[in-house]
């Protein structure tokens, strides 16, 4: 008898994956589809390699030869119905390392997009493995809410900073004075704040790295606390709402995904400091998370959830 009721189950639960992987398959991204999407004002490129590999369906990876929808989340390649080339390069104003947790699930994981879009400026490191950043930690910058975080808008002058505090302790007595005047007006930082961004494409003060941790909430503790992101600029971004269909239970819409939180990253940082106007040049990290985003949309109305 629980035989029998085993194998009813394992039956039952294919069949519940076999129609959900249908409802996917045959749910395509429409003009319609697309009306009330947040994300339908991004300057993409053309979906159609990824519409045709859907109706393909699973297909090998190039490298490891494991079946996967799109990409091997294992390799960060695309699969054989996914042609490289047809696929967008985003190339970025600054590296990106990418902290994953140990337990974060890698099939779930959005990082793997950003690994995918901007490969010659993007690493993955799995916890414990993270870069000695000793000696670099002037032109590096952690992505993470906390007491003494600050805004993207505010890089440029924590960057002055430090660069001067550098200078003046290279110095002799002749520094001590051009350095004790500055800070008088760096206290006044609302007005003189374009002041410092203005100046903040020298190449001694730039950004040159951002850290991104990858895992839920919950798991965020053990890496944030490591000795070796001790000291580190803490960036806080400015709040915005997740458009993830896997939103961490009991957390807030404003838990961003991992590619959401590259993503504006980068579109503030262009804006604030490196003061330029954004015309959409890092809309294409979300080439992925777009598509799928409408595709699983889609798929909910279809099935008469939202």
């Amino acid at each position: 008898m629980s035989l029998n009721t085993s194998t009813f189950l394992n039956q039952a639960s294919h069949q519940k994956l076999k129609r959900n992987f249908e409802c996917l398959k045959n749910s395509q991204p429409t003009t319609s589809s697309l009306q009330g999407n947040p994300l339908q004002n991004l300057q993409l490129a053309s979906w159609e390699v990824l519409e045709n590999a859907q109706k393909s369906g699973r297909s090998k990876c190039p490298r490891c030869g494991s079946s996967r929808m799109f990409y091997c989340y294992s390799c960060y390649v695309p699969v054989e119905t996914v042609p490289t080339k047809e696929i967008p390069v985003v190339k970025l104003p600054l590296n990106i390392d990418i902290i994953k947790h140990p337990n974060e699930t890698d099939g779930k994981s959005t990082a793997v997009h950003a690994k995918l879009l901007a490969p010659e400026d993007v690493t993955i490191y799995t916890y414990p493995c993270i870069p000695d950043y000793e000696g670099q930690r002037h032109e590096i910058a952690l992505i993470f809410p906390g007491p003494n975080s600050v805004s993207v808008k505010d890089i440029a002058l924590y960057l002055q900073k430090h660069v001067k505090h550098i200078s003046s302790g290279n110095g002799g007595d002749s520094s001590a004075e051009p350095c004790l005047k500055k800070a008088k007006i760096e206290t006044k930082e609302d007005k003189n704040l374009s002041e410092y961004n203005s100046n903040s494409r020298s190449e001694d003060i730039v950004l040159k790295k951002v850290i991104f941790i990858d895992s839920t909430w919950n798991q965020t503790n053990k890496i944030i606390t490591d000795e070796r992101l001790q000291g580190l600029l803490q960036i806080e971004l400015k709040t915005r709402k997740t458009c993830f269909w896997r939103r961490q239970k009991g957390k807030p819409d404003t838990y961003l995904a991992t590619i959401e939180a590259i993503y504006y990253f980068l579109v503030e940082y262009h804006q604030e400091v490196l003061k330029e106007s954004y015309k959409g040049q890092y809309d294409n990290l979300l080439f992925f998370f777009s598509f799928m985003y409408t595709l699983i949309k889609n798929a909910k109305n279809s099935a008469g959830k939202e």
